[in-house]
Order: C-alpha cells, then sequence, then structure tokens
C-alpha cells in the first residue's frame, strides 16, 4: 500500500456485484481520508491496456453500504486526487421499459431526481456559493464511447434514456413505477444520485452503464424485483460490464480529456473578497486556478 497517491486518467466505480476489475496489471492499492471521511473502500488502480485506471467499489467489498450510506463526496474527492478525468460508473438498475429486458445493458442520457435529501448533493458551503450546470448529466462522449464498446463486444445496450434516481433502500410501489413509466422514463435505480452531481462539481467527466436486472413491479407477467432476483441477473451482467470496460480503456484515445473541465467557469456565485480563508483552503483540490 502506497503513502503517495498513484495517478490515474479514468475511473471505474463498480456497482452490485462488482467488486473487483480483472485484467488489471501493476496494481497498486490506495488508502486515503479525505475531508469528507474515507471513501467506500481502499482504491486499486493499475494498467489496464497501457492506461491507468482507479476502480473503487461503490457499496464496499462485500457489499456493506446502503445507497443513502455511500460516501459519494469521499468517492469522487478520493478519485480527483488521483487526476481522474472521466468516470465509468457501473450500476445495476431496474427496467421500466418492456424492450429493455433484463440482461441488456443501457446508457443513459438524462437523470430524474427522486431522492430525499439523506444524501449531500454538494461538495460546496462554508461561506462558499457555487452553481454548476447540469443540464446533461452524463458525457455525451464516454457515453458514445461505451456504446460503441458494448456493440464490439456483443452485448446488447439501449443508447439513452431517463435514469428515475430513487431514494430506496426498498424497492418502488407499484403505483411509483407506473407513475415513472407515464413519465417516460428508462430505468430505475438508487445511486446515480449524488454521484453524477459531484463529479460534475469536481470537473470529471461521467458516464453510466446501467445493466438492467429486473422489470421493477410494474410488468404484469413478471415476478416482482427482489434483492434474490437482482443479485441472480447481475452475476451475469457483471463479467459483460468488465468486457465493455476494459474494450473502452484500449480504445480510449491516449490525449482524451475530460468533456467537464471549466464546469466551475462562471458557478462561484461568492464575491471572492468575502469567501472565508478556511473555505478557500477546503475546497482548493476543486477551486485552483477558479478564483482571483
Amino acid at each position: 500500500m502506497t503513502s503517495d497517491p498513484p495517478t490515474a486518467k479514468l475511473a471505474v466505480i463498480g456497482g452490485s456485484g462488482f467488486y473487483q476489475m480483472p485484467g488489471l496489471s501493476d496494481v497498486r492499492r490506495w488508502s486515503t481520508d479525505t475531508p469528507f471521511g474515507p471513501p467506500s473502500d481502499e482504491l486499486v488502480i493499475g494498467d489496464l491496456h497501457g492506461r491507468s485506471v482507479a476502480f473503487l467499489p461503490r457499496h464496499g467489498v462485500g457489499h456493506r453500504l446502503m445507497p443513502h450510506e455511500i460516501p459519494v463526496r469521499a468517492n469522487i474527492w478520493a478519485l480527483k486526487s488521483l487526476g481522474v478525468q472521466g468516470i465509468l460508473a457501473v450500476s445495476a438498475v431496474g427496467s421500466l421499459k418492456q424492450d429493455i429486458v433484463p440482461g441488456h445493458m443501457v446508457v443513459p442520457d438524462q437523470i430524474i431526481d427522486r431522492t430525499r435529501g439523506l444524501r449531500p448533493t454538494t461538495f460546496f458551503g462554508d461561506g462558499l456559493v457555487v452553481h454548476v450546470g447540469f443540464a446533461d448529466p452524463f458525457c455525451a462522449d464516454l457515453s458514445a464511447r461505451l456504446i460503441d464498446s458494448a456493440g464490439r463486444v456483443g452485448q446488447t445496450v439501449h443508447s439513452g434514456g431517463a435514469y428515475i434516481a430513487m431514494e430506496g433502500p426498498l424497492f418502488s410501489t407499484r403505483a411509483e413505477s407506473h407513475l415513472y413509466r407515464s413519465w417516460g422514463a428508462s430505468i430505475i435505480g438508487m445511486t446515480a444520485v449524488p454521484e453524477a452531481k459531484l463529479a460534475r462539481e469536481a470537473e470529471i467527466a461521467y458516464a453510466m452503464l446501467a445493466t438492467a436486472t429486473d422489470y421493477d413491479v410494474w410488468h404484469e407477467s413478471e415476478a416482482d424485483v427482489t434483492a434474490a432476483a437482482v443479485a441472480e441477473i447481475v452475476a451475469q451482467n457483471v463479467q459483460s460490464a468488465q468486457r465493455i470496460i476494459a474494450d473502452l480503456a484500449q480504445h480510449l484515445p491516449k490525449g482524451w480529456t475530460s468533456t467537464a473541465e471549466g464546469a466551475l467557469e462562471g458557478a462561484i456565485m461568492t464575491d471572492p473578497r468575502r469567501i472565508p480563508d478556511a473555505a478557500r483552503a477546503r475546497y482548493e483540490l476543486l477551486i485552483a486556478g477558479r478564483l482571483p
């Protein structure tokens, strides 16, 4: 375990069942602390097709953390401190559409936030007010690359669609499931918020590979979602997700840079003369070069 942080341009956040990234060579393990406490687990950094990639299990190895217990600020901060510019988030989801069959994958392009305030959704405060644009929550470039990689490995993938971010940890009621379908949403999960929001504040490009495990509870002829049923499909989906990510790493141009760079430009509302010194110091990793 190294004391000084290694570096990585690309990161993978593994969801349910996705607790390791095979194929990494020259593996280093790094534990750290952040202003928001420690991340979900130690970070594993290694080479994947000649590219340095960091891996972090969202729920901790062994799935120890509830969705609202995930230290998302610490996770994103730790990845930022490694120099990460792009995050590939893998997440198990329920399908809200007939044609998104359990076992298929979705690369969403929108989020509808139905969480309820148990999860901090911003790094900032303490006298520093920041309003970052979030009209398009996922990186179009990384999303397109995920879709291309899925095609190359022969995985059925759906391009675009709205992700309902629910609070959990319970699954939906039947009325909620039908409501979300009436909104035209494609999938439902518990972790895209605040992950995508905090990645944007950290100026890290963020894309999601959502793996459909069930039909939630709206489907009349399919069994209602259960944790046991989810776990069974997750085991099948994880290997496909790992192949897709490995293919993307292999094909990502060497000079690739974050499309979220500059997200903080013009977003800091507080008069720089009135920002407390303590806040400047606390958020230096994020705001360096963004203030006079």
